[in-house]
């Protein structure tokens, strides 16, 4: 199974490539729960070292859907569609999503989506603690001297 490839990093930041978006198949892994393979799907938070945030990229191949709806018990989800389209539902709640489309997802909240497109449908899901967020943007920066390298 293909792995994501550390570019560059330091104790201060880890740089990763999962390469290029319609490669996105060459990437599988065995779900923990049903030991089934998930072709399509590569999760980053151990190949970047994260300690915040779970990212992953999945692609949904045309006029198909995620095999099973699921909740979680802490975490909130983004999805950010970048190519294709289809329906999302969350409860029984259901809309049409398409590239730029983003939807956040509470802890509890049953969801599941589904590429009603003849492309494949690629996202970014980004899971992090509900709540957990204090101080953000411009609140949580500081501007820094630093010289540009490039």
């Amino acid at each position: 199974m293909k792995k994501p490839e550390c570019i560059s990093e330091n104790a201060n930041y880890t740089a990763v490539s999962i390469g290029r978006l319609d490669q996105l198949n060459d990437y599988a892994l065995i779900h923990p729960k049903t030991g089934e393979e998930i072709r399509g799907k590569v999760f980053l938070k151990d190949a970047t070292r994260a300690t915040a945030t779970e990212i992953s990229f999945t692609t949904i191949p045309p006029h198909s859907e995620l095999p099973y709806f699921h909740i979680h018990t802490k975490d909130e989800e983004t999805y950010i569609i970048l190519k294709g389209s289809g329906y999302y539902q969350v409860d029984e709640d259901f809309f049409p999503i398409s590239e730029g489309s983003v939807i956040r997802v509470a802890p509890q909240g049953k969801r599941g989506l589904c590429n009603t497109s003849d492309d494949p449908l690629i996202y970014i899901c980004i899971q992090a603690k509900e709540n957990s967020l204090e101080k953000y943007t411009t609140e949580d920066g500081k501007r820094v001297k630093c010289e540009p390298k490039w």
